[in-house]
């Protein structure tokens, strides 16, 4: 029998220049760009508690599958959803996603509990940072010089 690997979480925060409703909606549509199922090779999504998803996405020259179900859906307000990869070992890990209104913005923070404490698990951390730089984008407006 392999050994458990030892478990950590990991936290990412952004602050989004919109309000919570409108964030929250592009999280959870695959086909919205900046939502961390777009640009995914294949997509199968279905948003509703004990509901399913499957993502595959290409990186370094390899394809990645991600799968779980939403455990919790809070309109505008939170997302709980288990998620099992490569980079998790096959265990099932939790992410939490909560969007907590800040003036006209949004913090959207993302807690990703029971990941392997190892390089692979806690890359997580840059993937969903860089999903959360990829939001943001999403409702910036134009740069201004």
């Amino acid at each position: 029998m392999k050994p458990q690997p030892k478990l950590t979480e990991l936290v990412v925060s952004r602050t989004i220049p919109a309000a919570p409703a409108a964030v929250f909606e592009v999280w959870l549509d695959p086909k919205s760009p900046g939502g961390p199922w777009f640009g995914a090779s294949k997509v199968i999504f279905d948003a509703k508690v004990d509901g399913l998803f499957y993502h595959s996405m290409e990186h370094e020259g390899r394809t990645w599958p991600h799968y779980g179900r939403f455990v919790a859906i809070d309109k505008a307000r939170r997302i709980e959803h288990t998620w099992v990869s490569e980079a998790t070992q096959g265990v099932e890990s939790v992410v939490t996603v909560t969007f907590e209104p800040k003036g006209d913005a949004t913090v959207v923070t993302l807690r990703h509990r029971d990941v392997p404490d190892d390089e692979l698990g806690r890359q997580h951390a840059d993937g969903w940072g860089w999903m959360l730089g990829m939001l943001e984008g999403r409702f910036a407006g134009p740069k201004k010089e």
